[in-house]
């Protein structure tokens, strides 16, 4: 029996992945104890056969959102989430993308210990959710520590260094857990211009004198996954990089590893 006071509502943006979204969603069906958690789905005007199979799960809410034309991909999906977000009554809001794959059963209560730590925490999230080898971390701080210096050196104001000036971090959709009173105290949205979602929702927080929490990926990585660009490498339409062989078969690799087969032919986490 699901009762109707959940704890927590997920927002799962969907746009033409039927095998992720069908893989996203069976994953939370599984792991996830509804009496907690409602989950909103919001079509991005598929228009495909991910939006007849979203429209066949009785246990989700779904939102079919109509394209604006001229928007970008990145207004898209935030003006998606704040299609759900004006909708949501429960204390918690928590945003996923359909290449997020839970995998404890405990993923849920994890988060929501860590945002009730303490009442000044607004967010908790990621900014990445990778597992690297040692090796590779190691390069990436010495390219890291170089790229900074460089960059402070220089004075140069206009760069791609992740966590400097505009480029700060956030807490990334992919996986953010929010207070819904404090996005309603200062009327908070994921959208805001062509920013990100989240981007500007994160440093308005922070300035208001609230803690956003970014968990390791070492330790969130025990509850859930996020197989990094798998929307967009299943969905040329909507990449911006060169979609290779090698990016395929690395999300094809991620997919096996988490045992992606034996879920997408279990149809009965549909009902």
């Amino acid at each position: 029996m699901i009762l109707n006071t959940p704890l927590v509502t997920i927002l799962v943006p969907n746009y033409k992945t039927l095998t992720l979204t069908q893989l996203c969603l069976r994953l939370l069906r599984k792991y996830t104890d509804l009496n907690k958690a409602k989950i909103i789905v919001i079509d991005n005007d598929s228009q495909d056969a991910s939006l007849y199979y979203l429209r066949s799960l009785k246990w989700i809410e779904l939102i079919e959102r109509k394209a604006i034309p001229g928007e970008s991909p990145v207004q898209s999906h935030s003006r998606a989430l704040d299609d759900a977000l004006a909708s949501v009554t429960t204390p918690y809001v928590l945003s996923i993308h359909t290449d997020t794959l839970v995998k404890s059963s405990k993923w849920l209560d994890f988060l929501i210990a860590q945002i009730e730590n303490n009442n000044h925490i607004a967010g908790v999230g990621s900014w990445k959710l990778e597992s690297k080898p040692l090796y590779k971390k190691l390069i990436k701080s010495i390219e890291r520590a170089v790229q900074l210096l460089y960059v402070r050196l220089t004075g140069k104001i206009k760069h791609n260094l992740e966590g400097v000036g505009k480029n700060y971090y956030y807490l990334r959709s992919h996986c953010a857990l929010y207070r819904m009173d404090l996005l309603k105290k200062y009327n908070l949205h994921f959208s805001d211009g062509d920013l990100v979602a989240g981007k500007y929702m994160h440093q308005k927080l922070v300035q208001e004198g609230y803690q956003m929490v970014f968990l390791p990926s070492e330790t969130l990585i025990a509850y859930l996954d996020h197989i990094n660009h798998a929307t967009t490498i299943l969905n040329p339409a909507l990449s911006r990089h060169g979609n290779t062989d090698k990016r395929l078969k690395s999300v094809e690799k991620n997919l096996a590893r988490l045992g992606a087969k034996e879920i997408l032919e279990d149809a009965s986490l549909d009902y």
